[in-house]
């Protein structure tokens, strides 16, 4: 989730409302307030709408909301003459590069920190950190077109960012904050991506920093936009989302050719919906023509057309609409969502606990009972946490994550003592003793199944209270098992035990080996248990019957 801050005197500016009339409408167009401060107010909005993730974008939508400007926005574009040229070297690089010119800007305090905070909020949301977008902004009264986007050699050099001297491209992945924070997205590659003007002056080497040459400043007054990134709709979406908050500020886009294409783009979609659809959905009886009037204080161009049907055109910075329900959504918004009639639900039915959940249910009211406390790890982890740090042995059926964006969460867990160590790791300065427990899914070639599992950790913490809370579990859950030797290297040897039932191994639990100890950090003794909750006989039946 993204959490805007929204200064009033700015908001009200652009909005023409007063800040008791915003803060009373806000939470109504799908937003949530934060914090209310004596000067601004943070908001947080979801993922989905990159469009609201500036001043600029929530006063446009708020215009609309409050009935103050309704209907498609429409943002004229002017040819600039200006060019890039794409190096083909890129590739296999970062691809992508797309571009605009903004005239007539007028930067104030405020104004800067709103385009700085889009800029931010949307190598967040849509760039991915960066690695899929990541965003330039240059005053081009400095820079001469045409421009040029390289594939460079790493040596080059130029003055970064907040910098006075020169640095080569591999220098400022290891000196410059921001070449270190960044430098896991391109350090690999044989050549930089490097964006130079036509007299060979650098603006920026994306997507780490841009130069020094082109920084913007309360008196720049015309900007070169630079979206560079390895997908094209969302190098798309941020060039359009960029542009038109500016445009809500009164500056004029001019358009750039890049290898043919022209960018940006910012003309509406088209779509047809019908009414009937819109009234099943939501549960009212608009005509099309109300239908039309409600879609246009959301921001969009609608007209009624013959046989129920509505045509929509749909601004080009909401990327998020995908489907007629995503329009429809915003026609419930619009409507109100205090206005839509109460009523019991015309589909009826009598809703019961899964066994699955009767089951972790009960495990949980037993390992409170003992003392412990329920933590929520993460489903996600690695094979370093998972199975090296406990000397186990790499199953072939793990479910790894196609793309992981971290090295820490490549797989899915599949077991739940490594996550309960790993928590103590990290409050391994916390008082003693630590008693935790989870209850949870884990998954094993493409099936998923519950566990749970609990870690004691103390200087006391041995066999026996594995052992007796092991007995403790298996009768509270009338499990009819029997107790043998393990062989888990995660445990110390003759300090083990497997629980068996029906002749399989349905868990384990002892004194965790101190060389797995030293792997997560831990200084003192732990005693474990993790159980395949799969075993567990069907309930409800009376606890301790085994």
């Amino acid at each position: 989730m993204a959490v805007i801050s929204l200064p009033y005197r700015y908001l009200e500016r652009l909005t023409g409302a007063d800040r008791e009339l915003i803060i009373s409408r806000l939470p109504l167009l799908g937003s949530d307030i934060e914090r209310i401060g004596e000067d601004h107010i943070d908001v947080e909005f979801f993922p989905n709408r990159p469009d609201l993730f500036s001043v600029e974008g929530v006063a446009r939508a708020l215009r609309g909301f409050l009935c103050r400007e309704t209907g498609l926005p429409e943002y004229r574009v002017s040819p600039s003459g200006m060019k890039f040229t794409v190096d083909p070297g890129l590739a296999g690089i970062r691809p992508v590069i797309g571009s605009a010119v903004i005239r007539g800007v007028s930067f104030d305090e405020d104004a800067i920190l709103s385009v700085m905070g889009l800029q931010e909020a949307l190598h967040w949301a849509v760039g991915r950190g960066r690695s899929k977008v990541a965003i330039g902004i240059h005053d081009l009264d400095t820079v001469t077109p045409p421009f040029h986007y390289l594939a460079s050699e790493r040596t080059r050099k130029f003055v970064p960012l907040d910098y006075e001297q020169e640095l080569s491209m591999e220098e400022i992945l290891v000196h410059h904050p921001k070449g270190r924070m960044f430098s896991h997205i391109v350090e690999n590659f044989p050549r930089f991506p490097l964006i130079v003007d036509d007299l060979d002056r650098v603006l920026s080497f994306p997507p780490i920093i841009n130069g020094e040459l082109t920084r913007v400043t309360t008196q720049t007054t015309n900007l070169l936009l630079d979206c560079t990134g390895t997908d094209e709709r969302a190098v798309r979406t941020a060039v359009t989302i960029l542009c038109t908050a500016m445009a809500e500020t009164g500056a004029h886009i001019e358009n750039i050719d890049i290898e043919g294409v022209r960018w940006p783009d910012l003309s509406p979609a088209v779509r047809f919906v019908r009414t009937e659809d819109c009234n099943r959905l939501l549960g009212i009886g608009l005509s099309p023509e109300e239908l039309a009037e409600l879609l246009q204080r959301m921001r969009y161009g609608a007209a009624a057309e013959k046989e129920g049907m509505v045509r929509v055109e749909v601004p080009c910075y909401r990327s998020d609409i995908m489907h007629d329900w995503d329009l429809f959504e915003d026609v419930a918004i619009a409507f109100g969502y205090e206005q839509f009639p109460a009523a019991i639900s015309p589909t009826f039915s009598i809703g019961k606990t899964h066994p699955v959940n009767q089951v972790g249910s009960l495990v949980r009211q037993v390992l409170v009972g003992f003392g412990f406390t329920e933590v929520i790890p993460f489903t996600l982890s690695n094979e370093a946490v998972m199975f090296t740090a406990m000397q186990r042995r790499v199953p072939a059926d793990l479910l790894r994550v196609l793309h992981p964006i971290t090295e820490e969460h490549t797989l899915l867990r599949t077991d739940l003592i490594p996550l309960l160590l790993e928590i103590c790791q990290l409050n391994r300065h916390r008082e003693l003793p630590q008693r935790i427990f989870c209850v949870g899914d884990v998954v094993r070639g493409l099936e998923t199944y519950q566990k749970a599992a609990f870690v004691s950790l103390h200087p006391a913490a041995d066999f026996s209270e594995a052992y007796a809370h092991a007995d403790a579990i298996c009768r509270e859950l009338a499990l009819p098992c029997m107790v043998r030797e393990s062989e888990d290297p995660a445990f110390i040897d003759g300090r083990r035990g497997d629980i068996i039932v029906n002749g399989k191994q349905a868990g384990v639990f002892g004194e965790i080996h101190p060389a797995v100890l030293n792997a997560f950090e831990i200084e003192h003794p732990a005693a474990a248990l993790e159980l395949d909750l799969r075993t567990v006989p069907g309930l409800p039946c009376s606890p301790g019957i085994p």
